[in-house]
């Protein structure tokens, strides 16, 4: 259910019969301030109606107003009076984000503890026909964010914490036209990425080649690979400035020993598929990540499986000798590749296996994100 209110210089960009429409909702505006329709102070009433709070877009007047006290509108004074979760997104013209003024407002309410500020995206088209920083993250970030803090609030308990995050599948390429891959969009390892970045961890995102909106990156700092070995050298250079590695990326298991520059024919590829010499084990990439790391680095991996899925996850995390190990099916409905839910098995050192799910993948990311934080030494937990 949502209620829209529009601030003077919104009402004149944005129909509020249309948000009325939509809504199914009266659209309030500044002249309804002191209406003498209302029984009680609107802005107290607007406060104290919603479980959450989108800030959409976030102009300069109002992010000053945010940081500086000022209730002299009734957007203004219905946020200062407001005790649940915001959600702010800034948008404007670059050099008016770049201003001095608006980058010391902006740094001062990244303090709010009830509030999630989402800066600009760093690249795109402007209103005023400019490209460069400024534009409002897209949309389907915003849905995110907003499902973030229904789900989990805003909290900022992984401050100073570095967490590093694989995402998507890897490519071995057979010859230039045909590619040994999987079906991983990238999805849950990019939301655990931004789940923790919200939560206040500093974020390093690798990433395969994703199936996803580009939007879902934004302000993420990213680094592509392709092929398993890529991703085996971006381990080596960032693993050991990691507190903790949550490796969600799905790596090939085998892999030609030497792609083929040219194409092959059909007979030339059923020679190369049944031909054992042909091919190599992919390295374990979590296993070496166990045998480089630091004593107080926490390694989480995944797996997926079908059939019995807890007994094949309970040999997989002897096998690797990481911290925590989630498992998901891939053979049930709505559930694992190509969806936005999850369920599945972790497995902890010390601990019986927990079932997680059904539940949103973004859900399961908060949820993962809780039983890796209770493995950080006490030092870089931010209670």
């Amino acid at each position: 259910e949502v209620r829209c209110l529009l601030s003077p210089s919104a009402a004149e960009l944005v129909s509020p019969v249309a948000l009325a429409s939509l809504s199914r909702h009266r659209c309030y505006l500044e002249a309804d301030q002191w209406s003498h329709h209302e029984p009680r102070p609107l802005h107290i009433e607007l406060a104290e109606w919603p479980d959450l709070v989108l800030l959409v877009p976030l102009s300069a007047s109002t992010l000053a107003r945010l940081v500086h006290g000022l209730a002299d509108t009734l957007l203004a004074s219905t946020l200062m009076a407001t005790r649940v979760p915001v959600l702010a997104a800034a948008a404007m013209n670059t050099d008016m984000w770049e201003s001095p003024a608006v980058q010391r407002n902006w740094q001062q309410l990244q303090s709010d503890r009830s509030l999630l500020a989402l800066p600009p995206a760093t690249e795109g088209l402007l209103a005023c026909d400019r490209r460069g920083s400024g534009r409002m993250v897209e949309p389907s970030l915003l849905l995110q964010a907003a499902t973030s803090l229904a789900v989990h609030g805003v909290q900022r308990d992984f401050e100073g914490v570095e967490l590093l995050v694989t995402a998507g599948p890897t490519q071995e390429f057979l010859d230039p036209a045909r590619v040994l891959s999987n079906p991983s969009t990238g999805l849950m390892g990019v939301l655990l990425a931004q789940a923790a970045r919200w939560r206040g961890a500093q974020v390093r995102l690798l990433h395969g080649p994703l199936q996803l909106e580009s939007g879902l990156l934004e302000g993420l700092n990213s680094e592509r690979f392709g092929t398993a070995a890529e991703l085996e050298q971006l381990l080596e250079r960032h693993q050991a400035s990691a507190a903790a590695v949550v490796m969600a990326a799905a790596v090939a298991d085998q892999r030609l020993q030497q792609p083929l520059s040219g194409k092959l024919s059909k007979q030339e590829l059923q020679e190369v598929l049944h031909s054992p010499a042909s091919w190599e084990m992919v390295p374990d990439l979590l296993h070496q990540m166990v045998q480089r790391r630091s004593a107080d680095q926490v390694l989480m991996g995944f797996a997926a499986h079908s059939g019995d899925v807890l007994t094949q996850a309970e040999a997989k995390f002897q096998r690797k000798g990481c911290d925590l190990l989630f498992a998901n099916p891939i053979d049930q409905p709505g559930v694992g590749f190509a969806a936005s839910a999850n369920q599945g098995w972790l497995l902890s050192r010390g601990a019986s296996p927990e079932a997680m799910g059904p539940c949103s993948k973004l859900a399961l990311a908060h949820g993962l994100l809780d039983r890796l934080r209770l493995r950080l030494p006490q030092a870089a937990r931010a209670d």
